[in-house]
């Protein structure tokens, strides 16, 4: 019973270490790409990209540590997710704040659940054996709550083709993350 609960929660681990590490890669190139953006063209717009930046930046070191201590595999789709989210980040931006906003939101919203998620299913297993991961997690989906409603603070839903830009970056997102929960 033991060995098959061990290997339960390494591969629950492995999972959830390696789609949160994605995400975050994702979040911080995404970030990236606003901030080439839009640094020079609106630096107020800059600093309020630059504060989200650096808590994922944060993100992102956190889940390092937690790959490396619970052996958790990278997505061997690492170099995809970085171009991919600098796009994500860079393209929409271009068309000015309210975009790179519209983009914020829809991603925040969907890791926001994703989050939930998660946290769902560690409480189901076992709340006590999973208390450090759930405590990063908890913490983390309530800054990426912080960022989704920063966005719509700077009118993300005053952005141009708002709607369209919404459902095709949430959706993208989405196939994001069911693809790095695997590979």
């Amino acid at each position: 019973m033991a060995g098959y609960l061990g290997r339960h929660r390494h591969r629950l681990y492995d999972k959830i270490i390696r789609v949160n590490h994605a995400g975050e890669l994702g979040a911080d190139r995404i970030y990236f790409g606003q901030m080439v953006a839009l640094r020079r063209r609106d630096p107020a717009a800059a600093a309020v990209v630059q504060e989200m930046w650096n808590k994922e930046k944060e993100h992102l070191q956190k889940f390092e540590y937690l790959m490396a201590k619970h052996r958790a595999r990278k997505s061997i789709l690492t170099p995809i997710w970085q171009v991919g989210a600098f796009g994500l980040g860079f393209i929409p931006a271009l068309m000015g704040p309210r975009a790179a906003m519209a983009v914020t939101e829809a991603v925040e919203k969907v890791i926001v659940e994703h989050y939930d998620s998660q946290l769902r299913e560690l409480v189901a297993d076992d709340p006590v054996a999973h208390e450090e991961l759930i405590n990063v997690i908890s913490q983390f989906r309530d800054d990426e709550q912080d960022h989704h409603d920063c966005a719509i603070d700077n009118e993300a839903k005053k952005a141009p083709a708002y709607k369209i830009v919404n459902t095709i970056v949430e959706n993208i997102c989405k196939i994001a993350v069911k693809v790095a929960e695997k590979v």
